[in-house]
């Protein structure tokens, strides 16, 4: 439970992946959905109590929906929608390895989450500061929906707070990766030879 909230929860450290936070996702597989601002949080396995969070508030919103959204009735199986990252997925593909050693649970949300950073929870950051591959404090707020004869809980996000940077998962390297020990090098041969580029300085 989080502020009271018996559907709401927020998580411990997690990393980021599929980060659309500062502008909202169009799914290509379903071009008739909304765009929406969505993330997939990865949770470690060593951090049980944001898991036991998780379930409970998943559970109080199943719970929650029986009156509201599925006239009293409760669906006989309610899909899960927290995955075990060593496990696969529900079309048989196994998860990439960033979700190794990890829950895996995706967030969304029709409004513009706030992202701020720990040293500053009053300044929203900037585009360019939030990418797949940072960890986070996230909140989410689970919910039930009966959407076209379909029942089931949803998550959605509320609002991210990066408390250090990460590796980058789009798949690039960082510029500090790329050019690690260059800088120091020039600056550690005043007079000598450039080793970039092979000239005297």
């Amino acid at each position: 439970m989080y502020q009271n909230i018996a559907t709401k929860c927020l998580t411990g450290e997690v990393r980021l992946s599929y980060a659309h936070l500062s502008q909202p996702y169009a799914n290509p597989k379903n071009p008739q959905a909304q765009p929406k601002y969505t993330v997939t949080l990865l949770i470690p396995k060593s951090d049980t109590a944001t898991k036991a969070d998780l379930d409970a508030a998943f559970a109080a919103a199943a719970n929650e929906a029986v009156n509201k959204k599925w006239g009293g009735v409760r669906p006989p199986v309610i899909a899960p929608i927290i995955h075990d990252g060593d496990g696969v997925r529900t079309d048989g593909t196994p998860y990439g390895e960033e979700c190794k050693g990890y829950w895996v649970l995706t967030a969304s949300s029709q409004n513009k989450p706030q992202v701020v950073d720990i040293s500053n929870i009053n300044v929203e950051l900037a585009p360019q500061d939030i990418y797949s591959g940072m960890y986070a404090r996230v909140t989410v707020n689970f919910f039930g929906f009966n959407t076209a004869g379909k029942k089931g809980v949803g998550c959605g996000l509320g609002n991210v707070l990066k408390v250090r940077d990460g590796e980058p998962l789009s798949g690039g390297a960082s510029a500090a990766s790329d050019f690690a020990g260059i800088g120091q090098a020039v600056g550690a041969t005043p007079g000598g030879i450039n080793p970039i580029t092979g000239l005297p300085m």
